[in-house]
């Protein structure tokens, strides 16, 4: 899956959805740490701001938790969607 720079969905948003969809398959674990917003500005090329946003929507949507200091790391039970 690539990003879509010219469709109508905000960059953050698809980076959400590609990150949730590497938690349900099992590339990123319960209890283990997702990119780092430098990492997901390396791999998808944009702004830290977009990266920030993406684990945001991430945490809204209860898939993942922030500990300040040690990064962002998937939940134990992700909800029923």
């Amino acid at each position: 899956m690539t990003l879509d720079l010219d469709g109508p969905d905000p960059l953050y948003e698809q980076i959400a959805a590609m990150l949730a969809a590497r938690i349900k398959d099992g590339t990123y674990p319960p209890r283990r740490r997702v990119p780092s917003e430098a990492a997901i500005v390396e791999e998808f090329g944009v702004s830290r701001p977009t990266a920030r946003s993406a684990i945001q929507l991430l945490v809204a949507r209860g898939l993942v938790v922030t500990v300040r200091g040690k990064g962002s790391f998937v939940v134990d039970e992700p909800p029923a969607s």
